[in-house]
């Protein structure tokens, strides 16, 4: 695929990207695809898809009190338990309002690894990871943002949210529909978005703007970026999914770069079906 060479154009020292199709065929690819780089805010969709696992094997409920007082698993995985950004301290009621927040996923991850008796990273290798092949990933550190991992890893994550063998498809779409419909709050990098819409650990686009993926992308694309200059989205209109990774932190020229790439990347797709 020819847009994905507008990397290339980025200002950081390396970066990598890649498009799988929802059939699982990569349709492109370019840079150094198997480089493991630090994946900051895109961890949260693996260890979403780990406490959904531990959801469909019985060991936890989305529905069963987890972190502050009120607040259950489905409130963690959709940052409205109320926890603050990054401190274990309640700013506001669960439900109440959308407050990102990676303590909620620091504390999903130890409710899961007590639930589990198996710590936390340990249980994503085993239910996501190793079955998926993703033998470079590794999660050193806090479930909300300490993830390392390539292209290539992702590319099949991303194969596996378009059409899931781990998770009942039903679950997945849960996952990528709104949970706690109309809440507002701070897209990190953004700015405050009403409403900020997530499901259980996916951000979704909707009307959001201004937004990280393109104008071209439909409101039901669904996925993560990373302050550590990375992102991962999921378009079921477009059929397809695109993963960038990067070494330099997110800022102004990830603002500016990311959308006009998507729109490159999805109008490339839209060549190739006609």
């Amino acid at each position: 695929m020819q847009s994905l060479a507008l990397i290339e154009n980025w200002p950081v020292p390396t970066a990598a990207a890649a498009v799988v199709g929802a059939d699982g065929t990569v349709a492109g690819a370019h840079g150094p695809t198997g480089h493991r780089f630090p994946l900051a805010s895109v961890t949260k969709p693996l260890a979403a898809y780990a406490a959904l696992v531990a959801y469909e094997e019985g060991a936890v409920e989305l529905d069963e009190p987890a972190g502050p007082d009120g607040s259950t698993v489905r409130h963690l995985l959709a940052h409205t338990s109320g926890l603050a950004f990054d401190e274990h301290r309640v700013t506001a009621p669960p439900g109440n309002r959308r407050l990102y927040s990676n303590a909620g996923f620091e504390v999903l991850g130890d409710h899961i690894a007590k639930a589990t008796d198996i710590p936390f990273a340990e249980y994503l290798r085993q239910a996501v990871l190793e079955p998926l092949g993703m033998t470079s990933t590794t999660l050193d550190g806090s479930p909300a943002k300490d993830g390392v991992s390539t292209v290539d890893d992702l590319v099949r994550f991303a194969a596996e949210v378009q059409a899931p063998r781990l998770l009942d498809p039903r679950t997945v779409l849960e996952a990528m529909s709104v949970v706690h419909p109309g809440l507002s709050g701070v897209l990190p990098g953004y700015g405050h978005q009403k409403p900020n819409d997530w499901g259980l650990g996916f951000e979704i686009r909707d009307g959001k703007s201004p937004h990280w993926t393109g104008a071209a992308s439909s409101p039901r694309t669904f996925g993560h970026f990373g302050q550590s200059g990375t992102f991962l989205w999921i378009d079921p209109d477009a059929g397809a999914a695109c993963v960038a990774l990067t070494d330099r932190a997110f800022g102004p020229w990830a603002v500016e770069a990311w959308p006009p790439f998507t729109d490159a990347v999805l109008a490339e797709l839209r060549g190739r079906a006609h």
